[in-house]
């Protein structure tokens, strides 16, 4: 094997696309060489490196009836950036998914007929990518994914948070050698005078590295994807607990498992590397082989990982036991705040899940009685939670412009029906902050009188009223939703589903919108796939529905698209905020 091999004796393409935020990332395409094209492989490159470094896999495979593609990470390789920088990881995440709508748009692939090989750090932004976003690829590979980096350093991560406090943005330079990633003399002669080689990782992404793994790890039930983990047992630069963890958790029903003895970190470049190519290769090939499946998940509500998580937060604590002294002593420390945070008052008051305290989230302006009141108001909508809420209307507000814009060029009309619209800011606003043309019709509904009052008067306040109006009406009512006047070419539903853990809901409310909806319109569904507060919600604070415990359901975003999609939509696109907690989704009428 020479130090400088080509890079395979296919024919290649170097091309590049655009992110969502403008910046043109480098990628290479393969095409198939066989005389039967089946679909096509993505490879998604480790830490530091980039795409070259992952062509050897293309002829190695040894899948000619598959085209390949592989990318340059923002900040590697040729891809623009400054080296090992991404403005976040969930921005990383998103370029993930920006690629895959590229490479279906730009070749005519169907999403059902890609595989994904990914390594190292590539395969946690798989991963989170496989969670978050929950794509109907055909299967995954993901070999010694980074779920947990050695840094063999004591309180590493905890020293470079603090350091990232007092310095602000800086580098972590690694500290692998090359004789530590492979046993293959070329494979480290290539590395050590490879200059596309980046050293240099983003102290923000090494720690959101490790905090979304955690996330991922623990919440890998809500994976369906056909998945095949290759871990190497003589790896020096990550765990491997957490790998044997994700294994056991993954909710896919079609998973394997193999453990490849001495190998080092770089799985898919160690000298034996045909050992892992081989349990690739087979798996790849049995699942196109196979129809394309996942696990049926609209009954998740009747038995499920997150119905049993449910159960248990639901079921009361014994009284003197020390989690239930601890929940009570919670409740109670929040009666103190009630009284000088406005925010907090109100969620006592309406519910902390109401639309009365949406919209006072989405103001984003602490009010209190004094200025210890403030303060902890400032505190307040600060929470995670609500930072994600925020995050959402953003989302909700860009997809709905986006709707509404191709509704435009293609010459239908505009007219909008929100089922669940609280006040109604974020639909509101969308269209008074968008460079688009104002809908035909915009009718907003809720059950709630207060909301219906407080968004009527939001109309009025925003001269909306030529065009906008709301009406009190129930969510869940297909025949209502189906009846209205003028028939919407837009449809929304944003923060109820979350709130309601039965899907014969969530089914009677999406039928409506079926009937409601022809062929070609969009609808805008919001999905909570996660959130890091569940207990503390459904220990310490109350819905909507008068001295309830706000106890939720994560719907998985798996879950969620399934009921979409037996409605007879078909999501186009999604985002989700940093943290993975608030997705906004955009599908279209399809059937």
């Amino acid at each position: 094997m020479t130090a400088n091999p080509p890079l395979t004796a296919r024919p290649l393409e170097e091309r590049s696309f655009a992110t969502h935020d403008g910046v043109q990332l480098f990628y290479r395409h393969w095409p198939a060489t066989g005389a039967t094209p089946r679909g096509a492989v993505v490879l998604f490159h480790r830490g530091h490196e980039h795409s070259a470094r992952m062509a050897h896999v293309v002829d190695e495979l040894n899948l000619p009836d598959f085209a390949f593609f592989a990318w340059d990470a923002r900040g590697h390789g040729r891809s623009p950036g400054e080296r090992g920088f991404s403005p976040s990881f969930g921005t990383s995440v998103r370029d993930v998914q920006t690629f895959i709508e590229h490479i279906q748009s730009e070749y005519g692939l169907a999403e059902e007929n890609l595989a994904v090989v990914a390594q190292s750090v590539g395969a946690v932004l798989i991963s989170a990518w496989a969670h978050d976003y929950a794509p109907r690829i055909r299967c995954m590979v993901l070999a010694s994914p980074a779920f947990k980096v050695k840094l063999y350093v004591p309180f590493a991560r905890s020293g470079l948070r603090l350091m990232q406090k007092l310095r602000g943005h800086f580098f972590v330079n690694s500290y692998v050698k090359a004789k530590f990633l492979t046993h293959d003399p070329a494979r480290i002669a290539s590395y050590d005078s490879d200059p596309l080689i980046t050293r240099p990782i983003s102290v923000n992404i090494l720690l959101a590295l490790y905090e979304t793994a955690e996330r991922i790890v623990a919440d890998a039930g809500a994976i369906t994807i056909p998945t095949q983990l290759l871990i190497s047992s003589a790896d020096w630069v990550v765990h491997h607990t957490p790998q044997h963890r994700f294994f056991e958790r993954l909710g896919s029903t079609i998973k394997e498992k193999h453990v490849f003895d001495g190998f080092f970190h770089d799985t898919l470049g160690e000298q034996d590397r045909a050992k892992a190519l081989d349990k690739a290769r087979a798996f790849i090939l049995a699942r196109f082989e196979a129809p394309w499946q996942r696990p049926d998940l609209t009954q998740a509500h009747v038995a499920g990982y997150t119905a049993d998580e449910a159960a248990r937060l639901a079921a009361p604590l014994p009284a003197l036991s020390p989690r239930g002294l601890y929940w009570a002593l919670t409740r109670l420390s929040l009666k103190f705040p009630g009284r000088l945070s406005r925010g907090v008052q109100l969620g006592h008051e309406t519910g902390f899940d109401s639309g009365s305290s949406l919209d006072y989230v989405y103001r984003n302006q602490a009010q209190g009685t004094t200025p210890l009141g403030r303060m902890i108001d400032r505190i307040y909508l600060d929470a995670i939670g609500w930072r994600g809420i925020r995050q959402r209307k953003v989302h909700a507000e860009e997809l709905i412009q986006l709707a509404a814009t191709r509704l435009r060029e293609t010459g239908q009309p505009v007219h909008v029906l929100d089922i669940a619209a609280g006040h109604g800011r974020y639909v509101l606003e969308a269209f008074e902050r968008g460079a688009i043309q104002r809908p035909d019709s915009l009718t907003l509904r809720d059950y709630s009188d207060i909301n219906v009052k407080a968004g009527a008067a939001l109309i009025a306040e925003k001269n909306m009223a030529g065009f906008a109006r709301f009406i009190q009406a129930d969510a869940f009512n297909a025949d209502s939703i189906a009846a209205a006047d003028p028939r919407p070419t837009l449809g929304i539903v944003s923060g109820l589903y979350e709130l309601f853990p039965d899907n014969t809901l969530i089914q009677r409310s999406l039928s409506g919108f079926a009937r409601a909806l022809p062929v070609g319109s969009y609808l805008v569904y919001t999905g909570q796939p996660w959130h890091p507060q569940l207990e503390f919600i459904a220990r310490a604070l109350t819905s909507h529905r008068k001295g309830i415990a706000w106890v939720m359901r994560r719907r998985t975003q798996e879950e969620l698209d399934q009921l979409v999609c037996a409605a007879g939509f078909r999501k186009i696109t999604q985002r989700i905020d940093e943290w993975g907690i608030f997705t906004v989704s955009l599908a279209q009428r399809v059937k």
